[in-house]
């Protein structure tokens, strides 16, 4: 079992950054993949990024490539997600969540994690 809790959630203008944080609980961090996913209002959640329960890979979706970076430090239990250029199309609810040690092709998907966070709204202003 995983408890993810997200914060760093808040209102910029177009341009600037922000950065997530996601503090998990339970056993095992260390085994789990993270990703991020949003949601903005009328659409569905969509992956953003993850990294795997290593840490030695990650992923992006092509509309934050260059823009977002996802990390983990696994001693504070903790994945973040740096976020710059930010965008008025970025503006939706952020939810991390957790499985254990999902594989390259599954960790885009949301319905292989298990967990999830409660959310942390973003709101970029144009």
């Amino acid at each position: 079992q995983v408890q993810l809790v997200e914060s760093g959630g808040g209102l910029v203008q177009a341009g600037g950054s922000l950065r997530l944080s996601c503090a998990a609980s339970g056993r095992s961090f260390s085994s789990y993949t993270i990703g991020w996913f949003r949601q903005a209002p009328g659409k569905e959640r969509e992956f953003v990024a993850a990294t795997s329960w290593s840490g030695g890979r990650t992923y992006n979706a092509d509309s934050v490539k260059g823009r977002f970076t996802i990390s983990r430090d696994n001693a504070e239990s903790t994945v973040y997600l740096q976020m710059n250029s930010l965008k008025p199309e970025d503006t939706a609810i952020y939810y991390c969540a957790a499985d254990y040690r999902l594989n390259d092709l599954a960790v885009r998907f949301l319905k292989n994690y298990n967990y999830w966070g409660q959310g942390t709204q973003v709101t970029v202003s144009s």
